[in-house]
């Protein structure tokens, strides 16, 4: 009989996940969102996706091969990056574009720190937020969407964040029209990034991922209960002005962000505490930015701001050691 006494740290007992899995579920989850984008956009969604995937995975290969590191391509962190910065990008965008943007986010947002587990900020985000400051034309040229069933050439238009904005900076008020298209918003019959047109498909991949357990409820409940509360506020004070909670639910990258981006689980905390904490924070900002920034949209950067917070609030969130006693 071996009598081998055999030390290692925690933890002891697998619960059987693997990076693989985990990212491979994220990616079925992202699936209808990406469905329903190439029945509205079509081809040059289908391009945007491509280029934006096969470009990420291609650049994590080329820095593991320069870091000297084990191909880490097998995981799919790099192919689930890839599909998040396509649905952050207009339908119409430049391949070289897309290109770029594959690029900032593995060398820029990913691999610079160490790779997967290292990077402090959401890469596909840092991608988004570089390439829309760098490049606010070319990613806010928004198309219309045309169902492959109309065969109807893309037209250019206006996001309804984009249009409510300039609405009120123009004239003090909302569009008249801005609540006639609610049900269009909930289906995706709109203009936006790719992954900022159905609220259906992105709910149902979010309630997928609470189902399989890759995520808990807590961030995606506090960002968008912050989000809809602070913004149903100003709705009450001057409904002229500020826009219905509904609206800010269905439109823009709310729902994309609460669920696929807030949650990564190395940018953001990890007690249930500091989940709400980081939750309630992008929320608020997220309203702020939308209501009385300078862009339309505020969830890349509220997420990227809360980012940079999560290790204090790991550190305000720590539990108390097993057996600890207060000091007198």
């Amino acid at each position: 009989m071996d009598n081998t006494l055999y030390l290692s740290s925690s933890p002891h007992i697998h619960s059987g996940e693997t990076t693989e899995r985990i990212m491979r579920l994220v990616i079925y989850a992202l699936l209808p969102a990406a469905a329903v984008s190439l029945y509205f956009f079509g081809l040059p969604a289908l391009k945007t996706l491509l280029i934006c995937t096969l470009g990420c995975i291609a650049f994590e290969a080329l820095a593991n091969k320069l870091m000297k590191q084990p191909l880490t391509v097998k995981d799919g962190s790099g192919a689930l990056t890839g599909i998040l910065l396509a649905l952050n990008m207009p339908a119409s965008s430049a391949w070289w574009l897309s290109l770029l943007g594959a690029a900032v986010a593995i060398l820029i947002g990913k691999m610079i720190y160490g790779g997967l587990g290292y990077n402090p900020f959401n890469p596909a985000l840092v991608a988004r937020v570089v390439l829309l400051i760098s490049f606010p034309v070319q990613m806010t040229s928004w198309t219309a969407p045309a169902p492959l069933t109309t065969g109807i050439d893309a037209v250019t238009a206006a996001t309804p964040l984009g249009e409510m904005k300039m609405s009120v900076m123009l004239t003090g008020k909302l569009p008249e029209n801005l609540n006639s298209g609610m049900l269009d918003y909930f289906t995706g019959n709109m203009a936006g990034c790719l992954g900022e047109v159905s609220a259906i498909a992105l709910l149902a991949g979010g309630l997928f991922l609470i189902y399989k357990k890759v995520i808990t409820w807590h961030i995606p409940v506090s960002f968008i209960g912050t989000t809809l509360g602070v913004g149903a506020i100003f709705w009450l004070v001057d409904a002229s002005k500020y826009p219905n909670p509904l609206f800010h639910l269905l439109t823009g990258g709310l729902i994309l962000g609460a669920f696929f981006m807030a949650t990564d689980m190395v940018t953001s905390p990890v007690t249930y505490q500091g989940m709400l904490i980081f939750g309630f924070g992008c929320g608020l900002l997220t309203i702020l930015i939308r209501l009385f920034g300078g862009y339309p949209e505020g969830v890349s950067f509220a997420i990227l701001l809360m980012n940079a917070a999560t290790p204090l609030i790991d550190r305000y969130c720590r539990p108390k050691i097993y057996g600890q006693v207060e000091k007198a």
